[in-house]
This record gives C-alpha cells, structure tokens and sequence, in this order.
C-alpha cells in the first residue's frame, strides 16, 4: 500500500505534561471555553499519518483520529497538496450565493457510493451538528409534518435542532431548555445489556417496535411523524453496532407510515466500518445521510444526502456562507481518492485483525465485558462485575489515561466504553503496538483494584 507508512509507534521523551504544554495548558484555563471536555493533556503541535507529535517533542500513536475524523491520516500528503492548490486559486466565494465547479464534481463522487438508489440531492455545511440540521428542517419541509423520533444515546450534535436530537449525557442538554419541540427518544438496541434469555435479533426487532407498540399508540400519531433519525452505529452511546434486524424494522415501519429514514454517517461513515456507510451492513437503505467528519480528512466540511424528489425547498429556505468551501471540497475529493485506492479496504482488513486479536478479552482480561466493533470503528466495554454487567466508568477513564502515558491515543465513547477509532491508513503493526498497552493498562487497573479491595 503506498501511503501507508512503515511501523512507527509512540516515544515519550519527557514527563506528561512537558514544560512546553504545561504553558499551552495554563493559557488554555485562562482564554478558553471551559465548556470542552479534554480527556488527557495532550497538545498537538503536528501530525504525520497515524503519529501526533506534541509541543515537547513526545509521538503518539493516534487511535481517536482526532474523533474519527482524520481518515487519511495526519496530514495525508495528497490531502496537504489538494489543500495547497486550491488554497493558491480560490479560497471563497460563498456557493449559497455562486456557483463552485468542485460542488458538482464531489456531488457526482458521493452519489457513486451513496447507501440509497440515485438520483440524489446534496447540501452543503460545515459540520456534523449543521448536517443534521439541514436534514431536521427538510424532514418537516418535505413532510409538511411536526413529530421526529430519536434514540437514547444518540448524539447528533449540540446546536439547538441537533441538540433536541442528542440524548446522550445529561450535561449536553442542561441548562439549554427549552429545546426544539417535537421530539420523542425511544430505546436503541444494546445487545450487551439485553434481559438475559432473550434472542438477540427478537430483542434487536422489539427496540424497533416500541415505536409503534408504545410511541404511536400513547404519544405521537404515525401520519404526523416527519422522520425517525437513527445512527447505524452508535458512537458517543457506547460504540453499538445497529443489529441489522432492527434498521430492517425501522424501515419497515418508515415505509407502511410514509416516515423518512435518516441515518447519521457523520462519525460512521466514509469507510470507518470497512465500508463506506455502517449502515450498509444492515441491508437497508435510508432516506437521507448525514456526513462529516472523515470526508475531509479534518478539513470543516460536512454533507446532507438525500433521494432528489425529497430535497423540494425554495430558495432561501436553507443555506450556509461556507459551506461547501472550495479548499474544503478539494481536501475531499483527494481523501475520497485515498479510500477509494487502499483505505476503506485496509479498514475492514485492519479492523477485522483487530476483532481477532480481542476477541478472547472479555473472557481472559480481568474489566473487559464485551468487544464489538465493524471495521476501524470498534468499542471495548469496562465493567466491574462481569455477571452483573456494573459500568466501570472510573475504571475506563484510568485505562485512557494509562495509555496516554504510554504514548497510545484513545477515547472513551458512552459511559464506560474505549473506542478505538484510528486513521484508515493505520498498519497492522500499528495496531499490535496500541493493543500491547491498551491490554497492559487494563491489566494493570485491574490489578490496582484488587489491591484496594484487599485492603492494602
């Protein structure tokens, strides 16, 4: 694989946090917003494919990519020169207002991988949040209709339409009320944490027909629903996989009451789970998608893709001064050549080597209670009694921190879940070296709460 760099792996070279972060940190509490959540002191200074090097000199090995973000890698070199170029001709012009060539040209590459039957409409923004936005408003302007169904766990974003969508943590939403009316959150399937006994594709269906069973029957009429927005693969809830049976419901459902399926891609999709969209592994195509993140390898630029006879609004109804930004949009069209030739198909091969490699954890590593994952998008849940299935959050955040100091980049992603989210581009190597310390740091919590619970 040509991009992909040989083995590197992490080198510490001074107690974290450095001297030099140390002063970025000190800046950072008197300037910042202290609304955003730093799991660790990491301060970037540069990144090269799956290696970030911060301002003391210290490398780490990236398994967040930047929250699955950075797909190519760091500073992909066919990325930097796409950015480059474009950067020299035209910077802005504002599409809302103008015509872009580069809008049309990348329009043309999505509708080729796009997970629903063409033709297909396109929306530009900049960011996830933005993404599900645009779709909220379309669903009701399409519809003509006021109800939207979510999940419990989902995160779709923080402005105000996507915020009323999140029901993830209690802390995103508190103080904000009164959100967006009109919003109902239903159970998402975990299939971890179904009732004992029970089969797990019934289970996986059940969750689905609880909006008909229990929503539609004591809450919201179906004929006055716009759209049921759902992620094909959990993230900030906990890194779940949807059961296919379920997305196979919800479209069931969509279809018999004239509802609009929207799928969520923005963490999930361009590749993450080895195949452009999660929600290809379940069999079902949706309405419209929302994507971010991963299309443009940390450039801001995010997509609404929808079927064209539903994307019916006037002009003035919807726009974004940047979105679709020309430098945007070429950092796209060259990650998308990037996962086109090798990355995609080197998420599901690394991926997969992954999953073989842990698959044995949650029965011989002493915390972990359950693997799942589908490609590069992959979560090992922390528990601190493996019958009784008891979240171990603080378990999991010591695990993070252990890494870290260790030169390894992880996340965690629902109460107690790691996710392992690296760059697409990331080696098998690479991922033998990530894995070594993320089993030792496990072992070595696991250890130290034995020793306090024996009283030492």
């Amino acid at each position: 694989m040509t991009t992909i760099a040989t083995v590197h792996g992490p080198k510490i070279r001074t107690a974290l946090p450095g001297p030099n972060a140390k002063r970025v940190l000190e800046g950072d509490e008197r300037f910042i917003s202290p609304s955003y959540t730093r799991s660790y002191p990491l301060v970037a200074r540069r990144g090269r494919g799956a290696i970030v090097e911060d301002v003391d000199g210290n490398e780490f090995l990236d398994f967040s990519a930047g929250i699955a973000v950075t797909s190519t890698g760091h500073c992909h070199p066919e990325v930097v020169a796409a950015i480059q170029k474009q950067a020299a001709e035209l910077i802005h012009m504002s599409g809302t207002d103008f015509y872009y060539e580069n809008m049309i040209t990348l329009a043309e590459r999505l509708t080729r991988v796009a997970p629903m039957k063409g033709p297909h409409k396109f929306y530009y923004g900049n960011s996830g949040t933005e993404a599900i936005e645009a779709a909220l408003k379309l669903a009701r302007y399409h519809t003509k209709r006021q109800w939207v169904i979510a999940f419990y766990g989902a995160f779709h974003g923080r402005t105000m339409g996507a915020l009323s969508l999140t029901c993830s943590k209690a802390q995103q939403r508190r103080r904000f009320s009164p959100l967006v009316p009109g919003v109902v959150h239903v159970p998402y399937p975990n299939l971890y944490h179904r009732p004992e006994g029970v089969d797990a594709a019934e289970y996986a269906r059940s969750c689905a027909r609880y909006i008909e069973d229990v929503v539609f029957r004591t809450e919201v009429p179906p004929e006055e629903c716009a759209a049921i927005f759902c992620e094909a693969f959990q993230g900030e809830g906990g890194y779940l996989p949807a059961p296919a049976e379920f997305m196979q419901e919800l479209r069931s459902i969509c279809d018999k009451h004239g509802i609009l399926l929207v799928c969520d891609e923005v963490q999930s999709g361009m590749g993450r789970t080895g195949k452009w969209w999660a929600v290809e592994h379940t069999g079902v195509e949706p309405d419209m998608i929302t994507v971010a993140k991963g299309i443009a390898s940390g450039m801001p630029l995010s997509v609404l893709i929808t079927k064209a006879h539903l994307m019916d609004w006037q002009p003035g109804s919807h726009a974004s001064t940047f979105g679709g930004n020309p430098v945007c949009i070429a950092a796209a069209l060259a990650t998308m050549d990037v996962l086109e030739r090798e990355a995609v198909k080197n998420s599901e091969a690394v991926g997969g080597y992954i999953m073989e490699r842990i698959a044995e954890w949650p029965r011989v590593l002493p915390l972990v209670g359950d693997v799942r994952g589908r490609g590069l998008m992959i979560g090992v849940e922390i528990v601190t009694d493996k019958k009784a299935k008891t979240p171990g959050a603080d378990e999991r955040d010591r695990i993070v921190e252990k890494a870290f100091e260790k030169g390894i980049l992880f996340l965690g992603a629902g109460p107690n879940t790691i996710r392992m989210s690296p760059p697409l581009i990331v080696t098998r190597e690479q991922a033998d070296i990530a894995l070594d310390v993320l089993e030792q740091a496990i072992k070595d919590v696991a250890a130290s709460r034995h020793h306090k619970s024996a009283g030492h």
